[in-house]
């Protein structure tokens, strides 16, 4: 054998370094493996969520939403954001805002109107 030759090949490690080079090794593995199922979930999410569509469950276009405001109360206005509308409505105690969800129809805030 050459000069060349001997000093290409290596001498085995001493079995402490040994030891941790394959605690090396395991943790490169077991990190890579958690990084792998971390990118699957983010992955499957993002599918879920453009799957699912935005949103919750909206009403069929010309459903009828039942909603509940106060007998006697007559309407004035009505103002629509997104999937909610205010109501401005009179009632014999005067006026008042409703803020209704139009994907089910209840009232998520009522706010009375004052003169002052």
């Amino acid at each position: 054998m050459t000069h060349s030759d001997d000093s290409e090949i290596e001498k085995p490690l001493d079995p402490a370094t040994e030891r941790v080079r394959r605690k090396l090794v395991r943790l490169l593995a077991v990190s890579i493996g958690i990084m792998l199922i971390a990118v699957m979930a983010v992955l499957s999410a993002v599918v879920y969520k453009v799957s699912s569509g935005s949103g919750g469950a909206r009403p069929q276009p010309g459903a009828e939403l039942a909603i509940a405001i106060p007998p006697g109360a007559d309407i004035l206005e009505t103002s629509l954001d997104g999937d909610r509308a205010l109501l401005r409505i009179r009632t014999a105690t005067g006026m008042r805002l409703l803020l209704v969800s139009l994907s089910d129809g209840s009232i998520l805030a009522t706010y009375a109107l004052s003169d002052g």
